[in-house]
């Protein structure tokens, strides 16, 4: 049986209400009374007051009417359990969005949330207190906050996308290079950059557009049926894709330390084979080979560079620049190949080919 007469103050189930409303999409009137311990007349009352407050509450009538708790004009004050605001605190904390302006907005937004935080809670957040250390974004990284939200509301609406796209190496004259256009079908970040993942109706393929290089262009086009994206999900399919941008240098090496040493340092995308107990292979890329044979020295051990053989020229260079370094009297000459041509070491261990991608 309902108790009518419930001790709860007005105030207490008044908040009472409008968390039960945000934790689902509908609720029946009789189960709501229930819940709150009140006459179905005393919960009608209630969601009135709430509609005074601004919260828009829509009442459906009949044996299974309801009220749900609906989108506005504007937007009204929020109930969070307390785990949800340690959550949203960290959150914000946390935020590189890459996004013009985004960042501010949520420190600004943390800080209107401690305000109002119970001592409780504002305590377990300043225990949370996280320093983000933010990689420099390069320009052409931060995207434009309308530019997100214009991609974001074709991808939602199903909408064929014009936009016109330009690469950092593209020389054309913009004004002779067509629109791309496009069924988007999903909006996706990776680090600090924004990509659209979406169908080309002109090249009839899935393609992968980064979000800060497109300008779109309205209106936007008919709607289209969505397409089966060719991965499990977005987040696999974008993986793969920025994978299998294969930096131009590759190249493998053997190294005098074990292979699950190697491992614990090697990129994401590094490929580190046992070849015994204190050697491994490792197959590695890098924008220039200078750059890959380096990388290789980072590792601090002994080690055979196996190929190809513009690596072994690269490393040979390095090892004559920095013995030269070495030598503070002797007389800097221009960059020469030194050693052999060849690995001074074994070819490595056989077996397939593999090659590591490293992620654009």
């Amino acid at each position: 049986m309902v108790d009518h007469d419930s001790p709860a103050t007005p105030s207490s189930r008044l908040l009472r209400l409008l968390s039960l409303l945000q934790a689902r999409r509908d609720w029946p009137g009789d189960v709501l009374a229930d819940r709150l311990g009140v006459s179905p007349r005393t919960v009608r009352r209630d969601v009135d007051r709430l509609r005074d407050l601004g919260y828009p509450v829509h009442a459906t009538k009949g044996p299974d009417g309801g009220y749900r708790l609906t989108a506005g004009a504007a937007m009204p004050p929020l109930m969070l359990d307390d785990e949800q605001v340690v959550a949203l605190a960290v959150t914000l904390q946390t935020a590189t969005t890459g996004v013009d302006g985004l960042d501010d907005a949520a420190a600004r937004s943390l800080a209107t949330l401690r305000q109002v935080l119970p001592a409780r809670l504002r305590s377990r957040v300043d225990a949370l207190e996280v320093t983000a250390v933010r990689r420099a974004p390069r320009d052409d990284e931060e995207v434009d906050a309308d530019r997100l939200v214009a991609v974001g509301a074709a991808v939602r609406a199903g909408e064929v996308l014009r936009f016109d796209y330009r690469a950092p190496d593209d020389d054309r004259d913009p004004g002779t290079v067509p629109p791309r256009r496009v069924e988007p079908h999903h909006l996706a970040t990776r680090g600090r950059r924004w990509y659209l993942v979406a169908w080309d109706l002109d090249r009839d393929a899935w393609r992968t557009f980064r979000v800060d290089r497109m300008r779109p262009r309205t209106p936007t086009g008919p709607r289209f049926a969505r397409r089966t994206l060719p991965a499990p999900d977005v987040a696999t399919y974008l993986q793969q894709q920025l994978a299998g941008a294969v930096l131009p240098c590759r190249g493998e090496a053997v190294l005098a330390a074990p292979a699950e040493v190697v491992a614990r340092w090697a990129g994401p995308h590094d490929v580190v084979e046992p070849v015994d107990a204190g050697h491994c292979r490792m197959v590695s890329a890098s924008w220039s080979w200078g750059g890959l044979a380096a990388w290789f020295g980072m590792f601090d051990v002994p080690l055979t560079v196996v190929g190809p053989p513009d690596l072994r020229a690269a490393a040979a260079t390095l090892a004559d620049r920095y013995a030269r370094a070495a030598v503070p009297d002797r007389p800097d000459g221009p960059d020469r190949p030194s050693g052999p041509d060849g690995p001074s070491g074994p070819d490595g261990p056989s077996g397939p080919d593999r090659s590591a991608h490293p992620a654009g």
